[in-house]
């Protein structure tokens, strides 16, 4: 299977995010648009948009940039506990249908300020529980008609979506992305996504997931086509590899001026995924070859805590081992966003697709 390469579109209220270029209408719809369009100019599949309360509406954003682009794939993030599934399955189909197939998306069940939006399941499992019957629902209005499910969370009686989604060759729907590395999340993943997104692990980290995933697999009788893997991480590519690392370590003497604040959430500090990269730098400040664990020590999260750092052939070299380990699906970013698009849609995507 061919490898998809995707970038990071900053929906923040609050401009500077990671270090991005502080400007007057960060996210006004000209700059987002920007950013989209430089996106297909220089060679990237699209972008995933994340998802919080207190941010942009991210099924907004992602209609109004796919209005205004021809090939740009919004990777939407959505959750089970704002949206019911039929709602969604429709309002992601109509998307799908306008724009001619170009929807992912993104199902997030991590928790989030519930109380904001109205949601009351903050318990792991039966948040897990709600994402399973989710995608099923989801799944199956995209692809049946007349559609009749009863569980503990969600229900739908004789229900078909209109318009449908686009089918064009293996595709059936859009392609449903999933994260979480608790037991909990990938037995979610095992049975009901289409791609397990990991953070940024070492290799041996990712290597026993994809192990284990492949195993669950087995046990759980998964019905679908085999489950895909995906990375979602920080590239900081430069022209030499020296000037990467110095560029690298200064970036992060400046975090520990300032830190992040996202960083101190406890809730989101909690994730299994995240504690799994914030450990990593127990091991040392730089594992594999070029992977950075310092930034999670001064504040870094997510995508943003370990970071791959060298030339463009340097980390185009660290991916292809992901590769090579089965990952197919790359969601890459560094900042500030939009020149690192051009940068390393210049640099670093000729080198992973030669």
């Amino acid at each position: 299977m061919s490898a998809e390469f995707l970038w990071y579109i900053p929906n923040q209220a609050a401009p500077g995010h990671r270090g991005d270029d502080v400007v007057d209408g960060h996210n006004s719809l000209q700059t987002l648009v920007g950013h989209a369009k430089a996106l297909e100019e220089h060679g990237w599949g699209g972008a995933l948009i994340g998802t919080g309360w207190g941010r942009p509406d991210t099924f907004t954003v992602a209609t109004a940039l796919a209005t205004q682009t021809t090939t740009f794939q919004p990777l939407i993030a959505i959750r089970p506990g704002y949206w019911r599934p039929a709602h969604f399955a429709s309002a992601a189909a109509t998307l799908d249908h306008l724009t001619g197939g170009r929807v992912l998306v993104n199902i997030v069940s991590g928790k989030d300020n519930l109380a904001a939006y109205g949601d009351t399941e903050g318990d792991q499992a039966h948040r897990y529980d709600r994402t399973r019957e989710f995608l099923r629902i989801v799944r199956r209005l995209w692809t049946e008609e007349n559609v009749t499910y009863h569980g503990e969370h969600f229900g739908v009686t004789d229900a078909t979506v209109v318009p449908r989604t686009v089918v064009r060759g293996d595709r059936r729907h859009p392609r449903l992305y999933f994260g979480g590395a608790s037991e909990a999340a990938e037995q979610v993943a095992a049975t009901d996504a289409d791609v397990q997104l990991f953070w940024g692990e070492p290799l041996d980290g990712v290597r026993e997931r994809i192990e284990r995933l492949r195993l669950l697999e087995q046990k759980l009788e998964r019905e679908h086509a085999p489950l895909e893997f995906g990375l979602r991480i920080t590239t900081l590519v430069r022209d030499t590899t020296e000037q990467a690392w110095a560029d690298a370590e200064a970036k992060v003497a400046k975090m520990a001026d300032g830190h992040d604040p996202v960083a101190r959430d406890p809730r989101w500090r909690a994730a299994v995924g995240q504690r799994r990269l914030l450990d990593l730098a127990a091991r040392g400040d730089v594992l594999d070859d070029n992977l950075y664990t310092a930034p999670g020590r001064f504040g870094g999260g997510g995508a943003g805590t370990t970071w791959l750092v060298g030339s463009a052939a340097d980390v185009a070299s660290a991916l292809r081992r992901y590769q090579q380990l089965g990952v197919t699906h790359f969601v890459l970013s560094d900042t500030p966003y939009l020149p690192e698009i051009r940068r390393q849609g210049d640099q670093l995507l000729p080198l992973l697709r030669g």
